[in-house]
């Protein structure tokens, strides 16, 4: 007999025998309670046709729907190792809520790490390592080239691009205030600059994304005139301009009109209660040049900021057209920020975020080889973005060529993220990836403000301590020598070998 049958027969049978046994003892109508609901259901199951283990399985399928709501948190609490969660494990997990509470972040006993496993990596220390004391303890990056007017004096460690509507207002809030007690810059994502991102008064990098949210016109295109009101504020210390992001590269965005408030709107100069697009492309401009020109503009309307770009890199040729603009212009950028196919976002289609950009190492080393290749890197500053949560992380991406990090993921745990999965569904348990106020109101500013701050001064200082290892004493002398990559049982070589660099043109003979 079917699971189906056996719900019906039973259901009959139990109807007929509790209205049979209620002739003598009333009381037992009492057990309708229960049984009522789960007949009612089991029945809804049989006639629904959208769920087939429903329907073949009444009642008693809907525990697969059940446990399958829960496998996030099961496999998180109860299954996964130390070193297998994804996308980050418990032992990064753990070190960023250590670092931003303030308490012990060492750990007994060894590795847990599989240290002969193809790929992995360590750093090369010296036998004569340095004193903490002759080692760069807050170590800094002057970013603005000759025609940049307003140079900034950046963090080695700052907050990647997040955007109010993305996360709450009391997680902005306290991102940027962590980052005015640190002395760190905070970028504010592509939704604009929002009271939240400014109330603090913490240094802010103004990303400027496709759908030109905060300086664009009614039909959506750049607004000279609102972008000029805003970057000469004293809290925006440099513009970024969103080309495309590691998580969905060459994907645009829609923000539903459930979600666009009449606070949101107004922040992004949009329509409130109706859907707004982010293209993946820009109208401003459509080529390496007009890239350029739309440069040279922002820094003209600026007063002279920093201007620099972010992207994932995807055909190389496409990057070589933009190093060969900037010796035809002579206009270059003073930062350029690369983001890995790794990197995160709050939603993005799984082919994207899974097989779409090069990963940040690659697209890091290419990048800076490219620069040095025509000659550009004395003039720019490159900016690594993509699972940056530890000093190693951190010296890694150094070695490999870049001047600064920036960090979402960790910085978003630092103020309390629990990797409940949940940032696309407006359910953030921990009030960080929701705009629901119930949610959010959980969050207390002060506190987490104080722990982002925490994570950035230890995460620096631990990478401090590594350079001091390694014999240096300043960030800038990392080099892709100092970090060593396995690849094979019984071979082990440095990053010098797996990214052999560019030689300048004129060196190359």
């Amino acid at each position: 007999m079917k699971p189906r049958e056996i719900f019906i027969f039973s259901s009959i049978f139990m109807v007929i025998l509790v209205s049979s046994v209620a002739f003598f003892w009333r009381p037992i109508l009492w057990s309708l309670v229960v049984l009522g609901p789960i007949i009612i259901i089991g029945i809804g199951d049989i006639v629904q046709k959208k769920q087939t283990i429903r329907n073949n399985f009444p009642v008693v399928g809907h525990f697969r729907y059940i446990l399958e709501k829960f496998r996030p948190e099961i496999m998180q609490y109860f299954v996964e190792t130390d070193t297998e969660g994804t996308p980050i494990n418990r032992i990064f997990r753990s070190l960023i809520y250590q670092r931003a509470k303030n308490t012990t972040d060492t750990t007994p006993f060894g590795t847990k790490a599989d240290v002969y496993r193809i790929g992995y990596e360590c750093m090369a220390h010296s036998m004569y390592p340095k004193k903490l004391e002759e080692t760069e303890h807050n170590p800094r990056v002057l970013i603005g080239g000759l025609a940049c007017r307003q140079p900034y004096s950046a963090s080695i460690l700052n907050v990647s691009a997040m955007s109010f509507g993305a996360l709450s207002q009391n997680a902005i809030l306290a991102l940027n205030r962590g980052a005015k007690m640190g002395g760190f810059a905070h970028n504010t994502g592509e939704g604009g600059l929002s009271p939240y991102h400014l109330e603090p008064g913490g240094d802010l990098i103004w990303q400027i994304g496709t759908g030109y949210f905060g300086c664009r016109t009614s039909n959506g295109e750049f607004c000279p005139d609102t972008f000029k009101k805003y970057a000469l504020l004293d809290n925006v210390k440099m513009i970024e301009i969103k080309l495309s992001q590691g998580a969905k590269p060459g994907h645009g965005g829609i923000l539903p009109a459930s979600k666009n408030t009449k606070e949101i709107a107004e922040i992004r100069h949009v329509e409130p209660f109706t859907d707004v697009f982010s293209p993946p492309y820009h109208t401003a401009f459509s080529d390496a040049k007009g890239l350029m020109d739309f440069i040279q503009l922002l820094r003209d309307l600026s007063g002279g900021k920093p201007i620099g770009f972010k992207l994932c890199i995807g055909d190389k040729t496409e990057f070589i057209d933009l190093c060969q603009a900037m010796q035809e212009t002579k206009i270059k950028p003073d930062f350029i920020t690369v983001d890995g196919g790794e990197g995160g976002t709050g939603a993005a289609p799984v082919e994207f975020s899974n097989s779409m950009g090069l990963p940040l190492r690659d697209g890091l080393a290419f990048v800076c080889d490219s620069l040095n290749a025509y000659q550009l890197k004395k003039d720019i500053k490159i900016i690594a973005s993509g699972k940056i949560f530890s000093s190693f992380h951190l010296a890694r991406v150094l070695a490999l060529g870049a001047d600064l990090c920036n960090s979402a993921r960790a910085m978003m745990m630092a103020l309390g993220c629990i990797q409940a999965l949940q940032c696309n569904t407006n359910t953030c348990p921990v009030g960080v990836a929701t705009q629901n106020k119930s949610l959010m109101k959980g969050l207390d500013v002060g506190d987490k403000a104080v722990r982002v701050a925490n994570f950035h001064k230890n995460t620096v200082h631990s990478l401090v301590e590594l350079l001091a290892a390694a014999g240096l004493t300043r960030p800038e002398q990392l080099q892709r020598k100092h970090i060593l990559h396995r690849t094979g049982p019984n071979s082990m070589v440095p990053y010098s070998e797996l990214y052999p660099e560019t030689l300048p043109k004129e060196d190359e003979h």
